[in-house]
């Protein structure tokens, strides 16, 4: 584990809210024998009710939380999940769209923007999102941004089961708790979280059966030889995920935009620590058991567990490409080179804007997209330029 040297102080209030946690963390572990699994300790700091990183009330997103997202580095990046939303919904003839996890708002506004300039207005843009202090904050962006608009916004406490549109999940795919696993003498032993010396660390124990299978799975698939020690994660939550989310959405497309890799890459032996990854206050490290509550936990995306887990739940894999690709595909190009009204400074920060997104070192290429489709027969522009379904 790599943690910074220096962490920003926490205030009283974050230290006490943290506190909380921890405690509520262990009450689990010597509820369960002494350990618990690490989907679970992730589970338990990320959506504890009233105490977890996304259903407690920190600020998360923007300059002033823990990290940034693409809507919010660049308005442009909406513009162009606008023109996406676009060619679907003039395809159905009208709909509705979804956003899973909107984060701050910053998206849903945007693209409601661009679609009206567009003459594409959705029926209905729905959000679902699991913390009410989100929620709050979506509604105030919005409301600032296009009041206008509000009114075709919903706040869904569950999905829905009559979704005819754009089903859109943004980052959201790397919060899903996974489990961590540790390759041991040719045998896959399962790392699950303790209480020890007045910290979490992680246990290495007998994996249970489901867990060995499903990661001895992967290595055959992925035709890949491990080190001795090799540590990786593996998402057993994801497949049922998509599987809601697939029965959702009656016709359409579902959109899933976020940092991974196809599974052969993802669990190359060369990646022999996993791909695990903690923000807050904008400093990034790998070790989870740091401030349970108030810290982000993510791991990378195995692509290919994605697209394997949407056709197996009766979708069509429409499309899986690199977000740099999935931006040129959508317009980025006409929307830089659309610089009338601007002044310099806003043109410059345009273009830095595209090329944070869309460059291989920052944002182009470690980001991807993947799109499912149910009953539409529609080649989507986003994929356009580039189809990377192959190497899935």
């Amino acid at each position: 584990m790599n943690v910074p040297v220096e962490l920003p102080p926490l205030t009283d209030d974050e230290a006490a809210h943290g506190a909380r946690l921890v405690e509520r963390i262990r009450e689990e572990i010597a509820a369960s024998g002494g350990r618990i699994g690490f989907a679970r300790y992730m589970e338990l700091a990320l959506y504890e009710p009233g105490l977890g990183y996304y259903s407690a009330g920190a600020r998360k997103f923007g300059a002033a939380g823990d990290f940034v997202t693409a809507p919010e580095v660049a308005p442009v990046f909406s513009r162009c999940m606008a023109v996406q939303c676009e060619q679907v919904l003039r395809s159905l003839g009208g709909g509705d769209v979804l956003e899973l996890g909107a984060g701050s708002g910053v998206m849903a506004a945007a693209l409601l923007a661009e679609l009206e300039r567009r003459d594409a207005l959705p029926r209905r843009y729905r959000i679902l999102d699991v913390s009410a202090d989100l929620r709050e904050r979506q509604l105030a962006t919005i409301a600032a941004a296009v009041p206008h608009l509000l009114g075709r916004v919903d706040w869904l406490d569950g999905l829905p089961t009559d979704c005819e549109g754009v089903i859109v999940a943004n980052e959201v795919l790397d919060a899903l708790p996974v489990e961590r696993f540790r390759y041991r003498d040719g045998v896959v032993r399962a790392l699950g979280v303790t209480w020890r010396d007045g910290r979490f660390v992680a246990e290495e124990f007998e994996a249970p059966p489901p867990l060995r299978a499903a990661v001895d799975a992967v290595r055959v698939d992925a035709g890949v030889e491990w080190p001795d020690g090799y540590t990786s994660e593996i998402g057993l939550r994801l497949a049922p995920w998509v599987a809601s989310v697939a029965a959702a959405l009656v016709r359409g497309v579902a959109l899933f935009v976020d940092y991974g890799l196809p599974r052969r890459e993802y669990y190359s032996p060369e990646r022999s620590d996993g791909t695990l990854l903690c923000h807050y206050r904008h400093r990034f490290h790998d070790d989870p058991f740091v401030l349970p509550g108030l810290q982000d936990v993510t791991a990378w995306v195995d692509f290919t567990a994605v697209a394997d887990a949407g056709l197996a739940a009766g979708l069509e894999l429409a499309g899986y490409t690199t977000q740099s690709h999935f931006l040129i595909g959508n317009d980025i190009a006409g929307f830089v080179a659309d610089v009338e009204g601007l002044d310099l400074v806003q043109r410059v920060n345009l273009s830095r804007q595209a090329m944070v997104l869309t460059l291989p070192g920052e944002m182009g290429e470690r980001f991807k997209a993947i799109a499912f489709s149910r009953n539409l027969d529609l080649p989507l522009r986003g994929f356009a330029a580039r189809d990377l379904r192959h190497a899935l």
